[in-house]
């Protein structure tokens, strides 16, 4: 172990709440905690950009496809706080290592699935992955740096979200145009195997303290004001994915755009919620409350803006891109809203929560997209979008938080 990740490690077990000095291997930690979420949130939404080529080669429905996100983010939820629980006794960097074994293990999986059962395997392996990881990323960052540089810290490994959300919808359906939905895949396993590298090299050991527990999990959920945060995460995230999951399909239905430009469609999308992101970090610095509520609202009235002039190219692209800048807020606003209302020692018990609601609701949202899709057309998820999203940004602006902090 070099000289500076032992003074990390020394100072986290004499004294749990003393500021971590940002040495350079533990910002190169965080740096590579950034790679991981890259890694899951690419693998996460690839069915996104393929789920036609997907659902034609495995002989099944777009909706039984969309399904794939269902069980990702089923397991996810559950895996946050199991996962949290059951490996309290073991050192945090080696439970990291192995949710980036399990991603590169499910990206593998899925470039060979060869029916649903096999494809749902996959996206099992990688919803363990997901839950066990997002939900101590944060926990660990306030240890790899001192607390004044935590927002650094999370807006670096953040912008592995804003990436991924850049590259894995429009290179996902380019790559699989190209080659075959499979190539996109092992694409994703390759980066998720010099992910893995990077944070051999540079995790430090990081001795488990203030762990997740059921009881700590119960006491952060009875904060009245995560409480309204846990609700308002459920109807965005809900409405967010019930019409995102089958945005391919509405742009290949309604505009009727070609592969191609569906790819620039999507690279827009991506690109939105890189500055949506950006935008969303320095606007919760001065009004918290504006960031929650305003996010929500964007994306009802881009819905809004696809059902009543979809038909247009144009109209669709800019909707879509508006949407990608709005979602890339979301996880800026709600993440700093669930902090601030826990105490330090409660943030891996904070950091469980909103994972678990987040999943559960993503699961929510696909079900009931795929249930919307078939048996009242495409349209129908984008409207549940809109309906869940504004009853999201009113409840923010009726019940959100009344003091910034």
């Amino acid at each position: 172990m070099t000289q500076s990740a032992a003074g990390v490690m020394d100072a986290v077990l004499h004294d749990p709440e003393k500021p971590v000095p940002p040495s350079g291997p533990a910002w190169g930690a965080v740096i590579s905690l950034s790679l991981g979420t890259f890694g899951l949130v690419t693998a996460e939404f690839l069915p996104v950009s393929l789920l036609t080529p997907l659902a034609h080669d495995l002989g099944i429905s777009e909706g039984a496809a969309g399904q794939a996100m269902t069980a990702t983010a089923i397991v996810g939820a559950i895996s946050a706080p199991t996962v949290a629980i059951i490996t309290k006794r073991l050192d945090r960097r080696t439970v990291m290592w192995t949710m980036t074994l399990l991603l590169i293990l499910s990206d593998v999986l899925a470039a060979g699935a060869w029916s649903l059962a096999a494809l749902l395997t996959a996206r099992v392996v990688l919803g363990i992955a997901l839950g066990g990881f997002w939900s101590m990323s944060a926990a660990l960052a306030m240890r790899l740096v001192p607390s004044h540089l935590l927002p650094r810290a999370m807006s670096i490994i953040l912008t592995g979200v804003s990436v991924a959300t850049v590259c894995a919808a429009p290179i996902g359906a380019y790559v699989g145009d190209i080659w075959g939905w499979r190539s996109a895949f092992m694409l994703a396993a390759a980066g998720g195997v010099a992910t893995l590298l990077v944070q051999l090299i540079t995790i430090p050991r990081l001795p488990p303290i203030g762990v997740a527990s059921f009881r700590s999990l119960l006491d952060v959920a009875k904060i009245p004001m995560v409480k309204i945060a846990l609700l308002v995460v459920l109807l965005v995230a809900s409405g967010h994915f019930a019409g995102i999951t089958y945005i391919r399909a509405f742009l290949e239905k309604i505009p009727a755009l070609d592969v191609e430009t569906i790819s620039l469609v999507l690279l827009a999308f991506g690109i939105g919620g890189f500055f949506g992101n950006l935008a969303g970090g320095l606007l919760a610095e001065y009004s918290l409350k504006a960031v929650a509520a305003l996010a929500p609202l964007l994306i009802a009235i881009a819905a809004v803006s696809l059902l009543t002039a979809g038909a247009s190219a144009l109209a669709s692209a800019i909707a879509v891109a508006a949407w990608g800048f709005a979602f890339g807020a979301v996880p800026v606003g709600l993440q700093t809203w669930m902090v601030r209302r826990a105490v330090p020692e409660q943030a891996q018990s904070a950091g469980v929560l909103l994972v678990t609601v987040f999943q559960v609701a993503i699961a929510a949202g696909a079900i009931f997209g795929g249930l919307l899709v078939e048996n009242a057309g495409v349209t129908s998820a984008i409207a549940y979008s809109a309906v869940a999203t504004s009853v999201a940004a009113l409840i923010v602006f009726l019940l959100g938080p009344k003091r910034e902090t």
